[in-house]
């Protein structure tokens, strides 16, 4: 009886700290790479906040982070010129990169980009996210608009 309960706590308390881990991971600038391609727009001033209250649930079909862009859809590089990369959802327009082909999975980087979006058709870019959890791992194999 007194292992189960120790075993149960150690799971508890890898949980927690597992849990910790990714929230603490959430609010920081995760590894990327992409040909440099420079800003088609720069970055548009923060919105103003409103007086209207705003609703706490998140909304996915709203988000304009790359981790939820999907094959047809467009992407917008409003990172610094000759900088990292700061890719958003926008709509597909002059100065955007329509994604081609997403490689879900682990990826070892720029080596591995390439060589994946190598195998499709008319990509001109690519992007790479590169987390400590591999299955959040992603390739983007773009082409500029």
């Amino acid at each position: 009886m007194l292992a189960v309960l120790v075993t149960l706590a150690v799971l508890i308390c890898g949980g927690g700290a597992a849990l910790y881990y990714l929230r603490s991971q959430d609010g920081s600038s995760p590894s990327t790479a992409a040909t440099s391609p420079a800003p088609g727009d720069p970055p548009t001033a923060a919105p103003q906040p409103s007086a209207e209250p705003t609703s706490t649930e998140p909304t996915v079909e709203s988000s304009t982070d790359p981790r939820f862009v999907k094959a047809g859809q467009c992407v917008r590089n409003v990172g610094p010129a000759n900088g990292q990369p700061k890719l958003v959802i926008a709509p597909c327009g002059a100065g955007t990169y329509q994604v081609l082909r997403r490689f879900d999975g682990a990826t070892s980087g720029e080596k591995d980009a390439e060589a994946k979006c190598a195998k499709v058709e008319g990509y001109t870019n690519w992007y790479f996210f590169n987390s400590p959890l591999d299955t959040l791992d992603f390739v983007l194999c773009l082409k500029s608009r």
